[in-house]
């Protein structure tokens, strides 16, 4: 229940944090768009009040990240994988036994035909010149 209700809070925060952040005038006129005085929040005080609200609402994030972090951790328990898993049950002297292969069935003949093979590559080596064609068998 309380995860769930610190989980919406955390949620608004963000959604606020980003609104904020999203507000405030850019001062490094990345990509050429830096902020004019044509803007609705010129004033320096408007400035100090995003800038503390950021400060504000940031500290707020961590700290409910934290809060999160630890009650979903406590919320689980202590228990671990190793204690999960039926570790005193397993008998070590089986662990590393080779497997049995399953016999498998004797191949059954059909009429159908061989499967395709591809030729054998040949290798030919820049190095050593054009390739000669092999020789052909003669008959006598």
């Amino acid at each position: 229940m309380l995860l769930g209700i610190l989980l919406t809070v955390h949620v608004i925060v963000c959604v606020a944090l980003i609104a904020v952040v999203l507000l405030q005038r850019s001062e490094g006129g990345a990509l050429g768009m830096g902020g004019g005085n044509t803007g609705f929040m010129t004033a320096r005080g408007a400035g100090d009040l995003l800038t503390r609200t950021t400060w504000i609402l940031g500290s707020i994030f961590f700290l409910l990240s934290l809060t999160l972090t630890i009650l979903a951790g406590q919320e689980r328990g202590s228990s671990s994988v190793v204690d999960r898993i039926k570790v005193q049950g397993i008998d070590p002297s089986t662990l590393n036994q080779p497997s049995v292969p399953q016999p498998t069935a004797p191949a059954v003949p059909s009429d159908a035909p061989a499967p395709l093979t591809a030729p054998t590559p040949q290798v030919r080596s820049p190095f050593e010149g054009p390739a000669q064609a092999p020789a052909a068998p003669s008959n006598p």
